[in-house]
């Protein structure tokens, strides 16, 4: 979908850049200096995003001087915010693109606008995600040491936009796009430049249509930052949506995306939700309420919480993802059948040494991804299987048992049932072993 990295030259700096294919324009992602386009454009967690903004136009991503695959900077010899903005000219001279849209990613603000005022005839339009233009550095200096010290780890991209989806894969890809895209030290050289940045008095000059986009609940860089800079851009428009991510590339995206998409078509982009093919995986922990009264409170909160454990560690073993826990009881999903199975048999295995009982209900099927959370009949299937399994059973539909025939697997025939609000007879099993 994207062309292998190619090199732009911006003065005596090559600047790696990577674009899908042809489209009716061109959107150039100003980037916020701390990204790779080897990976970026592959990230599992911006797929959807990436889909989408593919069909406004031709996606361009590219790294600024110092950071993923450009060439390195030196304390000595730190760019400007001139030669940032340079580097969107040389891209675009590269691949021939006499016009584009500039979508800035936060601190990508600065070159983007800079390029716009001095470029307009350049500049379709200019859309900010997420923005800042005046200096952040004593604002977020306790936020600013915790990037430093967890870059390489992942661990906080998540802090930085909660709302996405989140588990082990997701954590291990963020901090490969991490690695490669600057070492600490470098984070730790660029950083003060990047939190110093002030580009207010340059927003008055941008000429051309723009749209800023803002979370209204974003702790990291607050709607007033985002309001500011539509302030002082004629013409421009602002727009609050809710959440709490700084990134509008990740779950949940969909209302970011059809705001750009209605702001540079004149249309509503149609953007269902994603549906997936999964398996779901409930459980619950049998006679929870009799358990709880038996113990008191104190000590059944305690023991929730070693399962919940428990839970959790077999989950990040078999790849599998927390959706959501309510109580005694958690939903989960998988992208491998077989996986979920054995997850759910080591689930089961691992709590009795805790002196409880948990059931297991599992189902695959075509599942709409919501954000963090998902639905769908098939979700609906999984609910109900686990419904009417029993103490130590891990029950499963027999879509899910024929799926993973040949993998050693063996199931007990429990009978055909009807299911609660789905049509049809559906034949269940049990696992009997490994």
């Amino acid at each position: 979908m994207f062309s292998e990295t190619r090199y732009a030259l911006n003065g005596d700096l090559r600047v790696a850049y990577r674009a899908s294919r042809e489209g009716p324009r061109d959107i150039v992602v100003v980037p916020n200096w701390f990204s790779t386009c080897e990976l970026f454009p592959e990230l599992p967690s911006i797929q959807g995003w990436v889909e989408a903004m593919t069909s406004l136009g031709r996606l361009i991503f590219f790294d600024q001087p110092g950071t993923g695959a450009s060439d390195p900077v030196t304390p000595s010899a730190l760019p400007t915010l001139e030669q940032w903005a340079d580097s969107i000219t040389a891209v675009l001279d590269d691949l021939g693109s006499s016009e584009a849209v500039l979508l800035a990613i936060d601190g990508g603000v600065g070159p983007a606008a800079l390029f716009g005022a001095t470029h307009p005839s350049r500049t379709t339009a200019l859309v900010v995600l997420e923005g800042y233009a005046e200096p952040i550095a004593e604002r977020r200096e306790e936020a600013r040491a915790a990037f430093v010290a967890t870059w390489g780890t992942g661990e906080f991209q998540h802090v930085l936009s909660p709302d996405m989806p989140w588990n082990e894969e997701i954590r291990a890809a963020w901090a490969r796009l991490e690695r490669l895209a600057a070492s600490p030290g470098t984070v730790t050289l660029m950083q003060p430049l990047v939190a110093g940045m002030d580009v207010r008095a340059l927003l008055p000059t941008v000429r051309v249509p723009t749209l800023v986009l803002h979370h209204t609940d974003d702790p990291f860089i607050p709607p007033e930052w985002g309001k500011h800079i539509a302030d002082r851009i004629s013409g421009a428009k602002y727009v609050e949506l809710p959440g709490r991510n700084v990134f509008h590339f990740v779950e949940p995206w969909r209302q970011s995306f059809q705001e750009i998409a209605q702001f540079l078509t004149g249309q509503q982009a149609d953007v269902a939700d994603d549906r997936v093919l999964a398996t779901v995986l409930f459980t619950d922990i049998v006679d929870s309420t009799r358990r709880a009264a038996e113990i008191g409170d104190r000590d059944w909160h305690a023991l929730l919480d070693a399962h919940d454990a428990v839970v959790r560690s077999q989950l990040a073993r078999f790849r599998g993802r927390e959706v959501n826990t309510a109580g005694d009881g958690f939903l989960a999903m998988f992208d491998g059948p077989q996986r979920a199975i054995r997850c759910a048999m080591s689930i089961r295995d691992a709590v009795q040494a805790l002196g409880i009982e948990v059931r297991a209900g599992l189902h695959t099927g075509e599942c709409e991804v919501r954000g963090d959370d998902i639905g769908g009949i098939g979700v609906h299937i999984g609910a109900r299987v686990s419904a009417l399994a029993g103490p130590n059973d891990v029950l499963v539909s027999s879509t899910l048992r024929d799926l993973v025939i040949g993998s050693g697997l063996e199931f007990e025939d429990r009978g055909a049932h009807a299911l609660k609000g789905v049509p049809g007879e559906w034949r269940l099993f049990a696992v009997a072993s490994a």
